[in-house]
């Protein structure tokens, strides 16, 4: 069992950076294949970073490269998103997810992922 709180959100103007935070909690996180995805309103939720249980493979929505960056440290169980040049676009709420058997080439598909955090809002303003 994996208990994931993410944090980091809030409220920038574009062009703006911020970092995403997600703590795991339980047994053998580095074990573990991490993701983040995003909701905007009214949209469905899409991918948009993951990162195998090494680190050592990243991949990222085609939207966001150059610009967010995935990283993990597995000392600290923790999973991050650097979020750079910000658009009002970007503007939704964050998911942090978990999956212990989750091949790198899935990173991208949400129904790999067992497990799930609440959310952090990001609001990016013009």
């Amino acid at each position: 069992q994996v208990q994931l709180v993410e944090s980091g959100g809030g409220s920038v103007q574009a062009g703006g950076p911020l970092r995403l935070s997600c703590a795991a909690s339980g047994r053998a996180f580095t074990m573990y294949a991490m993701g983040w995805f995003r909701q905007a309103p009214g949209k469905e939720r899409e991918f948009v970073a993951g990162i195998n249980w090494r680190g050592g493979y990243t991949k990222h929505a085609d939207f966001v490269k150059g610009r967010f960056t995935i990283s993990r440290d597995n000392a600290k169980n923790t999973v991050y998103l650097q979020m750079n040049s910000l658009k009002p676009e970007d503007t939704a709420l964050y998911y942090c997810a978990a999956d212990r058997s989750l091949s790198s080439d899935y990173l991208d598909r949400q129904l790999g992922y067992d497990y799930w955090g609440q959310g952090t809002q990001v609001t990016v303003s013009s």
